[in-house]
């Protein structure tokens, strides 16, 4: 009988959090502790719902920090999901560097302490890159140089956790999500929140407001079916199957462009959807946005076993069809 296994999730009122959360919870070992600022979310429809328990409090106060992994000895392992998003924190310095930071390093080194050399698996973003970039996808050999708050306080976080690594302190693994879409709920607090809302908000009857007119523009997606697929497999990777002092793995997506995303808007969710999508140029937002990657070199992250969407209109279709059931 495999033994229990303890799992902090921070960020769990958000989606990434339940999405893993609602993996996890239908394997009988796994006993999460899921904690946000709002009410984390126990996903429904699991099967084993009571191995969860939610733990609602503030993830840049000490003490809280030390309740937290108090509660979930024995420790197996910690998966960061909490943060201010993109825009967030373009608009507010002092916050995200408080929340994006500061408490990030509050916890790995709570728990590099307390339980050494345990998995530590951080959630970083595509926004470390920034221009120069090249012509063609980002490979591995391409230098983070990002040009927003977000992706440099993100950066910070990496360079902190890979020494953590490197000095043996905790079992770090750091995974680069592409935009993650088509996110279900409301927009966020992100310049690339319009990449779920073309396509969620024309599928409630809302508009959607696209930041630039350019419709030739490409984002790197992955599917949230995709993204908790392959939070499970870090979960159970070899540690020894990147360098001690390199621990990112950009998370595989596909490149799809503006005009792509309303192709597949008007193919399966209706040609009437598209009068609902208005195109207004925000600076600030395009500015973040076209710092951004448009694609990337996935050999590396499907070598070590991750998993990719098909497409940017399978990725469209799975949502439009989830809505039917």
């Amino acid at each position: 009988m495999t033994s229990r296994q303890n799992i902090i999730i921070t960020g769990a009122g958000g989606l990434v959090g339940p999405l893993l959360a609602a993996r996890l919870l239908n394997t009988p070992q796994y006993h999460l502790i899921l904690t946000d600022l709002a009410d984390p979310i126990i996903p429904a429809g699991v099967a084993h719902p009571e191995n969860a328990t939610a733990i609602k409090g503030d993830i840049t106060d000490p003490a809280f920090v030390a309740s937290l992994v108090a509660a979930a000895q024995p420790l197996h392992a910690v998966f960061v999901f909490h943060g201010i998003m993109s825009a967030g924190s373009e608009a507010n310095f002092e916050l995200s560097l408080r929340v994006n930071v500061d408490s990030v390093r509050l916890l790995a080194d709570h728990v590099r302490v307390s339980n050494p050399r345990v998995r530590f698996v951080y959630a970083s973003s595509q926004a470390v890159f920034g221009q120069p970039l090249p012509a063609g996808p980002v490979t591995d050999d391409v230098t983070p140089t990002p040009q927003g708050t977000y992706g440099a306080h993100k950066l910070m976080n990496e360079i902190y956790l890979n020494e953590l690594h490197r000095r043996g302190f905790l079992d770090v693994f750091v995974v680069r999500f592409p935009t993650i879409s088509v996110r279900p709920g409301k927009p966020t607090a992100a310049a690339s929140s319009f990449l779920s809302g073309i396509i969620r908000e024309p599928m409630h009857g809302l508009e959607c407001v696209v930041p630039l007119r350019d419709r030739g523009f490409k984002s790197f997606l992955a599917s949230p079916r995709t993204i908790a697929e392959n939070l499970v497999r870090v979960l159970g990777m070899q540690s020894d199957k990147l360098p001690a002092h390199i621990r990112h793995i950009n998370f595989p997506g596909v490149s799809v462009s503006v005009q792509e995303m309303l192709d597949a808007l008007a193919k399966y969710g209706g040609e009437d959807k598209l009068q609902l999508v208005k195109e207004e140029t925000d600076a600030g937002q395009e500015r973040i946005l076209r710092s951004w990657p448009q694609d990337f070199d996935i050999t590396t992250p499907l070598q070590l076993g991750l998993v990719v969407d098909k497409s940017g209109e399978a990725l469209i279709k799975e949502y439009i069809d989830s809505l039917k059931k």
